[in-house]
């Protein structure tokens, strides 16, 4: 299988510089694997690294997915390297790790056959988890109508629906999980298909053809599975703080201004991110600048924390300190 690079790590730790390094010196294009990237409209605050009058060229037309979701596969041009899965969700809709890796296998698909060589870059692990070994449940996909009706649930509610349909399930959880409303609906939805019977269970698999088998990281052919963290929490503080108050430099809260003005909620999926939730309560009047700022930057600093904690089990990522 031809081979591909994958560079990943803690957010604020330059993964995107050295991906477009090696697309020079490996002939490659970047595939793109951080979640709020995903969405369009979504620049300044996820740190796209575009310049304000880049052209995103689409490639929808030309390359065919078996969703019926209206995704926009496309990508912009940096440093002449092309960057795909930028912008290819509007921010009202659902996205999964289901849904990446569907594009994924697409995309890269279309770079290897350009004998190119696919660099992904990003700092989603559960994405890069889906694409390089699979779920057990990767054959249960996302039941939108259904999470619908459960996202309107309280916490509690969704604790003992899962507790009546799999009791089993929801023991295995850990404290984190039971608490966690995305996660126990993810796992209402699985345990509601499993409970389905076979020929409707078979209705619900993708189309698409897998891109690993289940030996993952071997049937990938990878060349270079490097993560990036920082030598210590310290830095890590600091270079985070730099970040964001560059990011509001740069016209943050006019953003954020821009996409309320346009319809979206802060309930929405894609504005359910660092950043923009603190802005948004700034321009409710719920908080001060100041404030919205400071919990911002404590919301970075615990998240590329979460990073390196679900990374760092993973046995196949050669770490680099920065």
């Amino acid at each position: 299988m031809k081979k591909i690079i994958i560079i990943t790590g803690q957010t604020a730790t330059g993964k995107t510089s050295l991906a477009l390094q090696l697309a020079k010196e490996k002939n490659g294009e970047l595939v793109n694997f951080d979640s709020r990237q995903m969405y369009k409209y979504l620049t300044i605050i996820t740190g796209k690294d575009i310049k304000k009058n880049s052209k995103f060229k689409s490639q929808k037309s030309k390359l065919q997915l078996e969703s019926k979701n209206s995704y926009d596969i496309g990508y912009y041009k940096i440093n002449g390297i092309n960057v795909w899965l930028y912008d290819a969700v509007d921010p009202k809709q659902n996205f999964s790790s289901f849904d990446f890796k569907e594009l994924a296998e697409v995309v890269i698909e279309d770079i290897q056959k350009r004998n190119k060589i696919p660099i992904l870059i990003g700092g989603t692990y559960l994405y890069l988890k889906h694409l390089l070994y699979g779920f057990e449940t990767e054959n249960i996909p996302p039941n939108w109508p259904l999470r619908k009706k459960l996202n309107k649930k309280s916490l509690k509610e969704l604790q003992k629906l899962l507790k009546s349909i799999n009791y089993q399930m929801f023991q295995h959880l850990n404290n984190s999980d039971k608490n966690n409303p995305q996660r126990l609906i993810r796992k209402i939805e699985i345990a509601t298909n499993l409970n389905l019977p076979a020929v409707q269970k078979k209705s619900l698999k993708p189309k698409v053809q897998p891109l690993t088998n289940p030996t993952g990281y071997v049937a990938l052919n990878l060349r270079i599975y490097t993560g990036l963290r920082f030598a210590s929490n310290d830095k890590l503080k600091v270079v985070i703080k730099k970040r964001v108050l560059k990011r509001l430099q740069l016209g943050a809260i006019d953003e954020v201004k821009s996409l309320l003005d346009k319809g979206y909620k802060k309930t929405d999926p894609g504005m359910k991110t660092i950043g923009y939730q603190q802005i948004i309560e700034y321009l409710e009047k719920k908080i001060s600048k100041e404030n919205a700022v400071k919990k911002w930057i404590t919301a970075e600093i615990q998240y590329a924390k979460r990073q390196y904690t679900f990374m760092k089990k993973d046995e196949n990522i050669v770490w680099r300190l920065v």
